[in-house]
């Protein structure tokens, strides 16, 4: 049976979002605009005629932006992601519009994507894989080490972070974790020790960050943390990009105080990340620092790229929009 005429105006989208969301529809019967541009203050004008906007997690959604929302008559924020930082929530709520979440979809995406930039950091993949694609199998400068036995930090054990725990515990490290709210029982279940922060940097060979991003995280990993860390220790981050000071982390690469670094999320990524810059200059000079670095790996904020993933993003975020016009309470409301 058809819904009513719900409109939906989609932001930032991709193809991969256009299939996954077309798919999932088929169950939902909305009416949605897919608009490749970033939600922004010039771009809000095109919501006019829209209840519902849709946008991902590099969108802006401050005060101005949220105001002419309002002038268009957009009822609901729905987010499809689970990172709401870039969410004024306090200007939303004086407008009157709703804000939902997607808060889990696929955590072993994320986490398997981490481990895999991890295994690529330390055993010098893309560089062995370049090679040989010119005949070149020689194996100076290629030398790893073990993971076994090492010890892993985990920073925020929500369930990705309980499902990196889990995994890098699997290749035989010794795994120490911190959390504002710990759970105990799942760290006695599986041998896990909580730490405090400083010796979680202290003791970590991998430090790998999965917290949210707010005043208290914000650089968590700074100057003075980076000092706390084995020389060569590694950083792996598929949470947030500010949660690193990066010109901290550029200053510890370059002289050779920190091991390396895996990233898919960056700091300043919005302007770069989900686009194609390679035929153009890249004018963040921090950026472009970090990509000379060989002990440095960076993707472009994929770990959550697998079907898996896209399908439950969809049928969520869908699946808020529903509650919402049923008047039915929000389960995934950001308040």
């Amino acid at each position: 049976m058809k819904s009513p005429d719900w409109s939906i105006a989609f932001y930032d989208a991709r193809k991969y979002d256009e299939e996954s969301f077309t798919e999932a529809n088929k169950n939902f019967f909305y009416n949605i605009d897919f608009f490749d541009f970033h939600l922004n203050e010039k771009t809000a004008p095109t919501a006019k005629g829209f209840e519902v906007v849709c946008p991902f997690v590099n969108d802006t959604l401050n005060d101005k932006v949220i105001g002419i929302l309002k002038e268009c008559g957009v009822k609901l924020i729905a987010l499809r992601c689970a990172g709401y930082n870039n969410v004024d929530l306090k200007a939303a709520a004086k407008a009157g519009i709703k804000v939902v979440r997607v808060p889990a979809y696929s955590p072993h995406s994320v986490a398997e994507h981490g481990v895999a930039l991890l295994m690529a950091l330390t055993r010098h993949i893309p560089q062995a894989y370049a090679r040989t694609r010119t005949g070149n199998f020689t194996l100076n400068g290629l030398t790893g080490r073990d993971l076994h036995g090492l010890t892993a930090g985990i920073l925020g054990t929500g369930r990705i972070g309980k499902i990196m725990a889990e995994i890098l515990s699997g290749f035989g490290m010794n795994v120490e974790v911190y959390d504002i709210y710990p759970d105990n029982d799942w760290a006695e279940k599986h041998g896990f020790k909580y730490v405090q922060l400083t010796q979680l940097f202290t003791d970590s060979d991998v430090l790998s960050l999965h917290c949210p991003l707010n005043d208290t995280t914000k650089h968590i990993i700074s100057e003075q943390s980076l000092q706390l860390m084995k020389h060569d220790a590694v950083i792996i981050n598929t949470g947030r990009g500010a949660l690193i000071d990066t010109n901290a982390l550029v200053k510890a690469l370059k002289h050779q105080t920190i091991g390396g670094a895996a990233l898919d999320v960056y700091e300043e990524e919005s302007k770069y990340f989900f686009e194609d810059w390679s035929v153009d200059i890249i004018r963040d000079d921090v950026l472009s620092r970090l990509m000379t670095f060989p002990n440095v790996i960076i993707t472009g904020h994929q770990a959550f790229l697998t079907s898996n993933a896209l399908k439950s993003i969809a049928e969520t975020t869908l699946s808020n929009i529903k509650a919402f016009y049923a008047g039915e309470e929000l389960e995934n409301e950001i308040k």
